[in-house]
C-alpha cells in the first residue's frame, strides 16, 4: 500500500540523517539523572554457529574467548555502581546468552546483589531448554525469550537451524517443559522468510498455540545491508509486498474475533490472554503489560554493558566495541569500551517517542507535554497529518493515542525500518573489526 512505501522510505531516510556514528573517547557514559527509571541491557556476543539473517554483534564460541569476558561484564557493572545507577529490571540479549549458564547465573546474582532489580529478562536458543540449564534459570530469569523463528523443517534447515537446534517438533516438544519454569516464555518467530508460503505461516502459528507458551513474538524479517547478500544466497530475497498480508493472518488467528487466545502487547508481541489476566489478580506482572522483547517501549533510557551494546541516555547513544578483545582491554584498563556517539535534536527524541510508545500500542499525551513543552500535535505536525490522514488512530483524545490495526501494521513497518537503521549502525561499527576477529565475522 502506498503509505506503507511511504513510510518506509521516510523512516529510512531519517535513520540514514540521525544514526551515523562519530568517534568518542569518552570514558564512560553520563550520569544517571535523579529520579529516572533505568533498566540495563547486557549483551553476550557468542553463538555456537551464526544465522544467516543475524545483524547483532556475535561471535562463534569459544570458552578461552567468553570467560574472561563475563568477569569484564561484572566488572563493567561496577563502574555503572559508581556512577550512581541503580535498574530495577535486567535484560540479557546476545548472541546467545545462556552459552555458558554457570558464567550467566553468576552475573545474573551480582546485578541482583548491587543493584534494586525485580524482574530479568533473558533470551536463548531451543537446545538450551534441558533441565540442566532450566533448573539453573528457574528463580533468576523470570522471563525467558526463546529463539524459535519457525517450526517448519524446511525453513530450519535453509536458515542452518535444524542440525544445530533440532527440528521443528522437538522444538516444540521442549517449549512445553519449559514453560512452567518461568513467569512468562517467549516464543520468537520470523515470518515472510521467502519461502515461507500462508499454508506454512498457519502451522507456525499453531504449533505456536500447541505449545502452550504465555508469549509470541512475530519479527518481519528485516533485511538490512550487512546481512542481505547471506540471506539471499541461503533463503532468497525478502518480498516486503506480502509482508502486510501475513501480518494481517497473524493478528486475526491469535487476536482476532469474538474469543481470542492472545491479545496484543506491541505491534507485533502476542500475550496469552489467560495468562496475562491471572498474572495480574497474583500481582506478580504489571496490569498494564506483561514484559516483552523491545524494552525500549518501556524504559526509554538504558545503558548497556557489553561488546556491541547501544546505550541511549538523554539525547545521546552510544556504541560499545564490536571488538571481544578491545572490550576486555578497555575494562581492564578502568575504561567504558564506547567507540562512537550520536547525538539527537529535539525532533530526533520526539520522534523516537512517537515511534516507541505508539508501537507499545499508546501514547500518553500528558507526559509528551510535559517532557518536551509542547503538544505532540505541534511537536509533529507532519508525522500527525499522516497517522491521521492513514486511518491510524483508534482514538484521539487530550490524553492519549491508540491505534487501529492499520495503525498497528504501519507501526511494524516503521519499527521494521528502523531496526534495519540499527542494523547499519551496528554495521558502521563492526567495519572497524581487524585482524582475527574480522575473519570470523567476514571469512578471509
Amino acid at each position: 500500500m502506498l503509505s506503507e512505501r511511504m513510510l518506509t522510505a521516510v523512516v529510512r531516510q531519517c535513520t540514514n540523517n540521525y544514526l551515523r556514528l562519530k568517534p568518542t573517547d569518552e570514558a564512560r557514559v553520563p550520569a544517571p539523572t535523579p529520579g529516572q527509571r533505568y533498566m540495563l541491557y547486557m549483551h553476550v556476543p557468542f553463538c555456537e554457529r551464526l544465522c544467516p539473517y543475524c545483524s547483532f554483534n556475535r561471535f562463534p564460541f569459544a570458552e578461552e574467548r567468553a570467560r574472561p569476558y563475563f568477569a569484564n561484564m561484572r566488572k563493567e557493572m561496577y563502574m555503572l555502581k559508581d556512577l550512581g545507577y541503580d535498574f530495577d529490571s535486567l535484560y540479557v540479549g546476545g548472541g546467545t546468552p545462556t552459552i555458558m549458564i554457570d558464567e550467566l547465573c553468576d552475573t545474573i546474582d551480582l546485578a541482583k546483589e548491587e543493584f534494586s532489580i525485580k524482574e530479568v529478562s533473558s533470551e536463548t536458543n531451543p537446545n538450551h531448554l534441558i533441565p540442566a540449564y532450566l533448573d539453573k534459570l528457574q528463580g533468576r530469569v523470570d522471563r525467558l525469550s526463546v529463539g524459535v523463528q519457525s517450526f517448519d523443517d524446511d525453513l530450519l534447515k535453509q536458515m542452518d537451524r535444524y542440525d544445530k537446534y533440532g527440528s521443528g517438533r522437538e522444538t516444540l516438544e521442549r517449549i512445553g517443559e519449559a514453560s512452567p519454569y518461568f513467569t512468562s516464555l517467549n516464543v520468537d518467530m520470523i515470518f515472510n522468510f521467502p519461502a515461507q508460503t500462508e499454508e506454512v505461516l498457519f502451522s507456525d502459528i499453531e504449533r505456536v498455540v500447541e505449545s502452550g507458551t504465555s508469549q509470541t513474538t512475530f519479527y518481519p524479517l528485516m533485511a538490512s545491508p550487512s546481512v542481505a547478500r547471506s540471506l539471499a544466497r541461503t533463503v532468497g530475497r525478502v518480498d516486503y509486498s506480502r509482508e502486510r498480508r501475513f501480518y494481517e493472518i497473524i493478528s486475526q488467528v491469535l487476536a482476532g474475533g469474538d474469543d481470542p487466545l492472545f491479545e496484543f502487547g506491541s505491534a507485533w508481541t502476542f500475550n496469552k490472554i489467560s495468562d496475562a489476566r491471572s498474572a495480574v489478580k497474583s500481582g506478580s506482572a504489571d496490569s498494564s503489560r506483561a514484559m516483552i522483547d523491545e524494552y525500549v517501549v518501556d524504559y526509554e533510557e538504558y545503558p548497556a554493558i557489553g561488546s556491541g551494546g547501544i546505550t541511549y541516555l538523554g539525547n545521546s547513544l552510544y556504541v560499545n566495541t564490536f571488538s571481544v578483545n578491545d572490550y576486555n582491554k578497555a575494562i581492564e584498563n578502568d575504561r567504558m569500551s564506547l567507540m562512537g556517539k550520536t547525538t539527537f535534536s529535539k525532533r530526533d527524541r520526539m520522534r523516537y517517542r512517537f515511534m516507541m510508545q505508539l508501537f507499545g500500542l499508546r501514547l500518553d499525551k500528558r507526559a509528551w507535554e510535559r517532557d518536551f513543552g509542547c503538544t505532540v500535535e505541534a511537536g509533529l505536525p507532519v508525522e500527525m497529518a499522516f497517522m491521521k490522514a492513514s486511518g491510524a488512530f483508534d482514538r484521539d483524545t487530550p490524553d492519549e493515542l491508540t491505534l487501529t490495526p492499520k495503525g498497528r501494521y504501519l507501526m511494524v513497518v516503521m519499527m521494521r525500518q528502523f531496526f534495519i537503521g540499527v542494523n547499519n549502525l551496528r554495521d558502521q561499527a563492526r567495519a572497524a573489526l581487524v585482524g582475527e576477529e574480522r575473519e570470523l565475522i567476514f571469512g578471509e
